[in-house]
């Protein structure tokens, strides 16, 4: 007679639960995102560094960045449709400091659920040594 009683009990414990464990994997989700994004953040400031220190003034370092976090740089809410800021100190002579900085503001989706509006701003740098400008032929 007792498992009468309890036979809708566990759909019940489901429902109750089901909630609270999707809303830890989305953050879990989420997090990865964000995790992910830094990651191509330093990657692109890294990048822009590289060309910036080759001495070349043909080379535009900002696009390179833009280029870079265009391809790989997204957010759950909004897709890749905003980009980050590109700032770089001005290049100098040979073994001094050259440094690019990228900021973007990611957005999370799952407070939007709830009615906040919650960013996060990730911010890489890289600083590198100028090189030797090359001789010519």
């Amino acid at each position: 007679m007792k498992h009468k009683n309890q036979r809708g009990a566990a759909a019940v414990e489901f429902a109750l639960v089901l909630p609270l464990l999707l809303a830890i994997f989305a953050g879990m989700v989420e997090m990865g995102v964000l995790i992910y994004n830094q990651q191509v953040l330093t990657n692109a400031s890294r990048e822009g560094a590289r060309a910036g220190i080759v001495q070349d003034p043909t080379i535009n370092v900002d696009t390179i960045v833009q280029n870079y976090c265009d391809k790989h740089l997204f957010d759950l809410k909004s897709g890749n449709t905003r980009t980050p800021t590109v700032s770089t100190t001005s290049r100098g002579n040979f073994q001094a400091d050259y440094t690019v900085s990228v900021e973007y503001d990611y957005e999370f989706l799952l407070p939007q659920f709830f009615g906040f509006d919650v960013d996060k701003r990730l911010v890489a740098s890289t600083t590198m040594k100028m090189e030797d400008v090359p001789a010519s032929p």
